[in-house]
Parts: structure tokens; C-alpha cells; sequence
């Protein structure tokens, strides 16, 4: 099991440069919790109890609105970490991470990642880069559901997820918008010979045309 571990940290960027011992260190501190598809690793507005590194499987990082509207920020897959904001900031996880099929991930407790990043000191630095990255990416979704519409950035999401399996809920949760708007959206696609839908399949038919969609400013 600590061998696993060990294989699973050196995949991950910011332990990847550590000596063996190093990494090793890390495992033994880990502790290793399984989910079941749909299930929350943690909620927004819990206490950060650490960082959780997904060893196996895919996550959503989302946000609920008041009105009850869920928006994915985020989709992580294995190897990634996530929850590395709170552990510096000692505020609350800022967002709710829910698994996408089943998933294994390694909890590093807050009080044992402080002790790893005392003795190893790059890692701290490693992690820096890894929250800046993640900031630009808020950023970029921040600026696509400020200045796009609605069919411009299902356009660019359908590019971006080309071959992968979504419901239309899962889509207008990815674009912070209604079910109803997706699937109309896509009808009109489909009709116009930039899509074709094999049951929860979408195939990109056109897809000089959807770039074209995706770029254009209404």
C-alpha cells in the first residue's frame, strides 16, 4: 500500500522533484479514502481539513448559487490535487469537490502538509505555481460567462469536451446556465449540421463551424 502511495505522489507535480525518502515521507502521512460516483469529498463553507491528491479517477469542483443553481468550475483528473487554496489561507474550501465515477484519493491532514512543507520547502513553492495555474483558469471562466453567450461558449465547451460523455444538466452546470438553454442551444446545432447526437453522445460534424461559433461576439 505505502509503495502505491509513493507511485501515486511522484505523479504529482509539486512531489514529483522530492528524493524518494522525501516522497516517501509524504505516503506515510497520507490517508487513502474511496468515493463512490456522485458522492462529495468535501463541501463549500466546511473547515479545510486538508489537501486531498485524486489518485484515481475524475472530480468537478462546483459552487451552488443561493437559488440553487450549480456551476462547475472545474473538472480534475487523476493525478491532481485539489483543496490547496484553504490550506494557506485558513479559510473555508471556498467550493464543493463531488466525484465522476468512482474515486480514490489520499488525504494529507492540514497539520501533517504544514509539517511536510517545514522539512521540504520547495514543495510550498511547487504548490504556488500549481494555485496560480488554477487562478488563471477561474480567470479565463470568469471572463467566458462574463462576455459570451450562452451558444458562443457551448460552442467552445462542446470543442474542448469533443468524445467525452455529458448529460445536458452536466453541460449547464460546466456553463453556469439552465437545462433547457442546453438543450435548445444544441437542437439548433444539430439542425444546423455543426452537431450530431448519439444518445448521450454529442459528435462534432462541423467543427470548423463550431470554432467559427465559438469566436463569434454578439
Amino acid at each position: 500500500m505505502l509503495a502505491q502511495k509513493v507511485a501515486i505522489l511522484s505523479r504529482i507535480p509539486f512531489f514529483a522533484g522530492l528524493a524518494a525518502s522525501e516522497i516517501q515521507a509524504v505516503a506515510e502521512r497520507a490517508i487513502e479514502k474511496r468515493y463512490d460516483a456522485g458522492a462529495t469529498l468535501f463541501h463549500e463553507g466546511e473547515d479545510c481539513q486538508g489537501m486531498f491528491v485524486i489518485a484515481q479517477g475524475q472530480v468537478k469542483i462546483c459552487r451552488t448559487s443561493p437559488s440553487g443553481r450549480e456551476m462547475t468550475i472545474a473538472v480534475e483528473t487523476a493525478p491532481s490535487t485539489v483543496a490547496e487554496l484553504p490550506l494557506f489561507d485558513g479559510g473555508p474550501y471556498p467550493a464543493s469537490v463531488m466525484a465522476i465515477g468512482e474515486v480514490t484519493a489520499l488525504v494529507i491532514e492540514k497539520r501533517e502538509f504544514f509539517a511536510v512543507c517545514r522539512q521540504y520547502p520547495d514543495v510550498t513553492l511547487r504548490i504556488l505555481a500549481v494555485v496560480g495555474k488554477r487562478l488563471r483558469h477561474l480567470v479565463g471562466t470568469l471572463e467566458s460567462v462574463t462576455f459570451g453567450s450562452i451558444r458562443q461558449r457551448l460552442a467552445r465547451l462542446l470543442l474542448e469536451l469533443d468524445g467525452q460523455v455529458l448529460t445536458h444538466q452536466e453541460l449547464a452546470s460546466r456553463l453556469g446556465t439552465v437545462r433547457e438553454v442546453v438543450s435548445r442551444n444544441l437542437s439548433r446545432f444539430q439542425v444546423e449540421g455543426l452537431i450530431r447526437t448519439e444518445g448521450r453522445r454529442i459528435k462534432l460534424v462541423d467543427r470548423a463551424g463550431l470554432e467559427r461559433e465559438a469566436e463569434t461576439e454578439l
